[in-house]
């Protein structure tokens, strides 16, 4: 059973992932020092609470038009998630605080721009890209190309994506001890045709497969780019079945200027 925590929240879902959005820009929450880890812990639990993949905290900043800090469902406080920032830049406008923000996150300053239901965010110049690593996972071989867009990834391909075990692989991967001592988001990728793929992604924190993962969502168009299996935009089919568009610059190994654009919608209002 929840906990009573008097505290107004909005939900909102940008391409099947959701988040409980709580906003403290004018800082009147200071004074109750909550501890948000435990809110999200007892809130974003599906079926007995609000249910959601992650809570996101808005609060003022003194170098950005706001500030976003991202608490997963188990507790933890990540730098970055991309829908996170595309759901945050949609409650914002819709707040009237502006169609083009600059956003504060633990991974540096983002800008947004939102426009309707569309929000295009600008992302950060992926890191420590790391192609074609051949890990023993289980009894299993895999080859799998490791980056970090904000936060780490893993994007393995797969011919049968639709049919692959994602929680079981993911699960695997994301504790290996070469991923030690953080662990990182897996990323399962397939049928690709054109310039779009299917992605399913297996979220850290979250511990499951969760319907759409925006940093997920680039990191597997920037290693499907990478490999020369598509040229930007990327469309990417998510397992929500709503699509999600990645932009970047490819030159000399070398990614830059990328953006990732997708719908955001607000749910619901309420008081938990």
């Amino acid at each position: 059973m929840s906990m009573k925590h008097d505290i107004c929240f909005t939900k909102v879902v940008g391409t099947g992932n959701d988040f409980i959005v709580i906003d403290n820009k004018a800082g009147e929450l200071d004074v109750r020092e909550l501890d948000y880890g435990q809110i999200a812990r007892d809130l974003c639990r599906r079926r007995v609470s609000v249910g959601a993949d992650g809570l996101l905290v808005l609060e003022r900043s003194d170098k950005a038009d706001f500030k976003m800090r991202i608490i997963n469902p188990d507790g933890s406080e990540v730098d970055m998630c991309g829908n996170g920032l595309r759901c945050s830049a949609y409650y914002a406008c819709r707040a009237g605080w502006g169609d083009e923000l600059d956003v504060e996150t633990r991974a540096g300053i983002l800008s947004t721009k939102t426009s309707g239901r569309e929000v295009s965010i600008k992302m950060g110049d992926p890191k420590d890209v790391r192609m074609g690593i051949k890990l023993g996972v289980g009894k299993n071989m895999m080859i799998l190309h490791s980056l970090n867009t904000g936060v780490p990834h893993v994007v393995h391909l797969v011919e049968d994506v639709e049919g692959y075990d994602v929680t079981g692989a993911g699960r695997a991967i994301r504790t290996h001890s070469f991923f030690e001592p953080d662990g990182t988001n897996v990323n399962f990728v397939g049928d690709v045709a054109g310039d779009s793929a299917r992605i399913r992604t297996y979220e850290r924190g979250v511990e499951d497969e969760t319907l759409a993962c925006g940093t997920g969502t680039v990191a597997s168009a920037v290693v499907l780019g990478l490999l020369g299996y598509v040229k930007s935009p990327v469309e990417m089919l998510t397992q929500s079945g709503e699509k999600l568009r990645v932009h970047f610059k490819i030159s000399a190994d070398k990614v830059s200027n990328v953006r990732l654009e997708g719908e955001a919608r607000i749910v619901y209002e309420g008081k938990a």
